[in-house]
């Protein structure tokens, strides 16, 4: 009889029963209640209370039923710790049994009690298990030491474990070897600190001799450790890569992507001339393709996996077409996994077969498929010139269908197509104009609006065809309304006698009666453009296009070499890095609960303050708002540094620099240590670098990018390293930066995101930067504009804070402060106070204003900052780039100035105060 009739019982006062029967004198009527136990255990009923009983059946000769007794005390020792010592000295006695198995089973459960006291008695038989004569007990041993080291990591490395364990790579038995790597990876993953796979080619040697006896696991593990290994050179690579290639006949799909990511990654450093270089791209098509003949879902990770690889090298699958065929009972994920690799497969060469097939798709009933193999057709028409003419007379085919969402689409792909082949398929425009009624996506409407406008010289009614999208102008998507207002300033400019109603129409309720930041805007720039200067409107908006590319939707090359490091991870599925930067630990320095400027308002004007309080945040914040947790920054990352409170230098423009802090340590990044920091000298910002080699091998190639941010920080020009960086050799860099990059808001606001690249890998980092380097030098604002701006900031608006400890008196404040672009715009003395009116302003247009009181002999002084207002002169008009949304400045100068708990009621209240009055511009 099966062991299910244990899961079956239900009967009431069943703890007596099984308590009389653990303390039987059979040892088969107590084998049965400690399976009882385990039974109800296992579907979750509360069986702590036989806890001394079930460790009165360890003292037993029967592996099983100490199996089993083992797996009770595993569940609730961590409940019951003062009761689990007891079982001590039976683990100490069973570490020393002459059957390997006890032993082993021992030792794995000393390590899976997660109790300190059991964790003290641990180390002796630990020791012993790790050199014991059995494999199987060392292989488990190797294992516990990981345990052990999550535990406490101090008393592994006390014990001299780790060092045991690295001996262990040198084992005789392949199974100890890949446990060995196993842990010691473990480890050095939670401790990137720790130097633990010092890999060289000896060792190197052993694994690779290990890899070919030891299991499947065993052999993802060692292949895993290979992939993080450097060859000193291409001899090295080969070798490496000829052991490797066996195992990508592995019966298992882990052990094959292991493989592939070990090759991947060494085919870097050889030859593209070497005969072994295309034996291996031959070699590396085969097991993939087998991939594709499992169940959907290892189909679709295989798939993902394949996708990086034909990005990186689609030379290896060039010839493998048919197998990314769509099957009709392919599963959806599947089918479009497919179809996007087929694209990426492309070629003169095959594009014909590819055509058909997606022909064949676009008349399925999948309507997502459908429409991907629509899109496929066209992005088919844009990798292949050759084959444009094909894929455009396949897509009329497709219009000829009436089917309506296969006809948007179909548009929405030829407008690509129109903009990648100018002057060359306007013919097909009459066939797209007789199915502009049936059009109801935002998107298929866009594209034909472009395609009128582009070319609306050509089309005799181009202007009733775009006056019918206006009927219902305020009902179309923001998508749609931003294309029409284009095409018809577009009209307008190729047949101004024609359209000048048309034109006004539209700008009108672009401008006057729509609430769309982005749209009314757009309207402004171009009906100032026409009222101005209609030649200049001409060059600007209808001036030649760049060609679009298909290489539009590949994986960054720095973010690929990445990802190719994690193939057969989780990774390579979702085609993210693991980490995109290693967290902020270094800081001295608190973001106080309104503190965009970094090290609170009150370390702004303390002179003399002891380095100590630095990032510390003294002023009383007011009494709605709690002060939030701190995040970590560089020194130097707050205002606190423009009063020399650190051992900082000044610039010639007088600006506070703070010392290098290092942002990269040579152990995350392969032996390249960063260290930095930033300056402002007269208007232009510069990120000072630092980069030391303390690897064993030269650096060469070395690129810089930064993530979008905040402020649009970015590299004005190259990371120029003019000489190979030799070993234990530090060169210091000046990069100059713009703040013409993209933008997106990071938490906190001032966070950069860095890649630096090199001829070893990529690495990521990421620092605050001090903001005082945005503060540009006309930030003085006007008397007059700062007392109408300050009225017209509502009273709740307004925050102030107490700051201590200030011995400065107003002029030295005002000197101290305006050295890093922050002005004193009026001053006045009231009953005995001295008053500071101040504003600065950002590299992005904000203005910031503030109120200072300082009395004179009192070390204490008084900040008065209320969130900054927008008034519609002040909305930026910058060609190319857009507007910025109203509410994405409000929310960027209500955080600036506010805690995050009262940003969402107060920016609500400061929006409903806020009116934008539409500006009549002259026609």
């Amino acid at each position: 009889m099966t062991d299910s009739k244990y899961f079956t019982t239900t009967k009431k006062g069943e703890i007596f029963e099984l308590k009389a029967e653990l303390n039987s004198d059979k040892k088969e009527k107590k084998k049965e209640a400690v399976k009882k136990v385990i039974a109800s255990m296992t579907v979750g009923k509360d069986v702590s209370a036989l806890f001394p009983d079930v460790v009165n059946c360890m003292q037993t000769d029967n592996l099983e039923l100490k199996k089993l007794v083992y797996l009770y005390l595993m569940n609730y020792a961590k409940s019951q710790p003062d009761m689990a010592i007891m079982a001590v000295n039976t683990f100490v006695k069973d570490c020393e049994d002459p059957n390997p198995l006890i032993r082993a089973l021992a030792v794995r459960t000393m390590g899976c009690i997660r109790v300190d006291k059991i964790t003290e008695y641990l180390c002796e038989p630990l020791r012993k298990c790790l050199k014991d004569e059995d494999p199987y007990v060392r292989k488990t041993a190797a294992v516990c030491v990981a345990k052990l080291h999550d535990i406490n990591a101090q008393l592994v490395e006390d014990q001299g474990f780790l060092d045991t364990l690295k001996d262990l790579i040198s084992d005789s038995n392949p199974m100890v070897v890949a446990n060995a790597v196993a842990a010691l990876s473990e480890i050095a993953e939670s401790h990137p600190s720790s130097n633990l796979l010092d890999l060289n080619p000896q060792s190197i040697n052993k694994l690779l001799t290990a890899l070919n006896e030891c299991t499947e696991w065993g052999q993802i593990f060692i292949l895993d450790c290979l992939a993080n290994y450097t060859p000193k050179d291409d001899r090295e690579a080969q070798s490496i890569c000829e052991r490797v290639t066996p195992r990508l006949s592995h019966a298992n799909s882990a052990v094959v992507l292991s493989a592939v990511k070990v090759l991947m990654k060494f085919m870097e450093m050889l030859s593209k001339d070497l005969d072994y270089y295309g034996t291996l791209l031959k070699k590396l098509a085969p097991p993939l393709v087998t991939l594709l003949s499992a169940e959907p879902e290892l189909q679709y990770v295989a798939l993902r996996n394949i996708n990086l690889i034909v990005q990186k090298r689609p030379e290896i699958l060039k010839h493998e077409m048919k197998v990314f065929f769509v099957k009709y009972n392919d599963p959806i994920y599947v089918k479009l996994e497919k179809l996007d690799i087929m694209i990426r497969l492309a070629s003169q060469a095959n594009i014909a077969q590819v055509l058909a097939e997606l022909k064949e798709y676009a008349t399925e009933v999948d309507v997502d498929f459908v429409r991907k193999a629509v899109r496929a057709i066209g992005r088919c028409a844009i990798k292949v010139e050759q084959s444009a003419e094909r894929c455009v007379s396949t897509l009329l085919d497709l219009i000829q269908t009436k089917v309506n969402y296969v006809v948007q689409e179909a548009i929405v792909v030829i407008k690509d197509i129109f903009r990648k082949y100018p002057n060359k398929y306007e013919s097909v425009i009459a066939t797209l104009c007789e199915n502009l009624d049936s059009l109801d996506e935002p998107e298929a409407r866009a594209a034909m609006i472009w395609i009128v406008g582009e070319y609306a010289e050509r089309i005799d009614n181009a202007d009733e065809l775009l006056e019918s999208f206006l009927e219902g102008f305020h009902d179309e998507s923001t998508q749609v309304q931003l294309q029409l207002l284009t095409g018809i300033v577009k009209l307008f400019l190729k047949k101004p006698t024609e359209t000048q109603e048309l034109v006004q129409q539209v700008l009108s309720l672009a401008t006057q009666d729509s609430d769309n930041p982005d749209l009314r805007d757009r309207g402004y720039i171009y009906w100032r453009l026409l009222s101005t200067d209609p030649v200049a409107a001409k060059e600007v908006v209808l001036a030649e296009k760049p060609l679009i590319s298909e290489e539009t939707d590949l994986i960054e090359p720095t973010l690929l070499d990445e990802l190719i490091c994690y193939i057969g991870t989780l990774a390579s599925v979702y085609h993210k890095p693991p980490m995109s930067g290693p967290p902020l630990t270094t800081s001295s320095v608190q973001m106080g609960a309104v503190d965009l400027l970094g090290g609170g308002l009150d370390s702004l004007v303390c002179h003399g303050c002891p380095l100590d309080d630095i990032g510390g945040t003294n002023f009383v914040a007011p009494p709605t708002a709690a002060v939030p947790a701190s995040l970590g920054a560089p020194i130097g990352s707050g205002l606190s540094d423009l009063f020399d409170l650190t051992s900082g230098v000044g610039t010639l423009s007088g600006s506070y620099v703070a010392p290098k802090a290092v942002w990269l340590p040579a152990m995350k990044a392969k032996g390249l240590e960063i260290s930095g920091t930033f300056t402002r000298q007269v208007g232009s910002i510069s990120m000072d670098l630092q980069l030391t080699n303390k690897a064993l091998q030269v650096m060469t190639d070395f690129a810089i990018q930064f993530n979008r941010n905040s402020f649009g920080l970015a590299p004005a020009a190259p990371l120029q390293v003019h000489a190979p960086l030799s070993p234990n050799q530090t060169v210091e860099i000046s990069l100059p930066l713009s703040t013409v990059g993209s933008v997106m808001k990071m938490e906190p606001l001032n966070n950069l995101q860095v890649a630096v690249k090199n001829n070893i890998d990529v690495f990521y980092f990421s620092t605050l930067y001090p903001l005082h380097i945005l503060f540009v030098e006309d930030g003085k604002m006007d008397r007059q504009m700062f007392l109408a701006t300050w009225k017209d900031i509502p009273n709740e608006n307004e925050a102030q804070f107490q700051i201590r400890d200030c011995p400065l008196n107003a002029e030295a404040v005002s000197s101290k402060l305006q050295s890093s672009n922050i002005f004193t715009v009026a001053k006045r003395n009231v009953e005995g106070q001295d008053m500071l009116y101040q504003s600065l302003k950002l590299t992005n247009g904000i203005w910031v204003l503030a109120e200072l009181r300082i009395q004179p002999g009192n070390p204490s002084c008084t900040v008065r900052a209320p969130a900054p207002t927008l008034r519609p002169w002040s909305l930026p008009f910058v060609p190319c780039q857009g507007v910025v949304l109203v509410e994405d400045a409000v929310q960027a100068s209500l955080q600036a100035w506010l805690e995050p708990e009262s940003v969402r009621s107060l920016k609500r209240t400061f929006l409903e105060s806020f009116h934008i009055h539409p500006v009549r511009l002259p026609r």
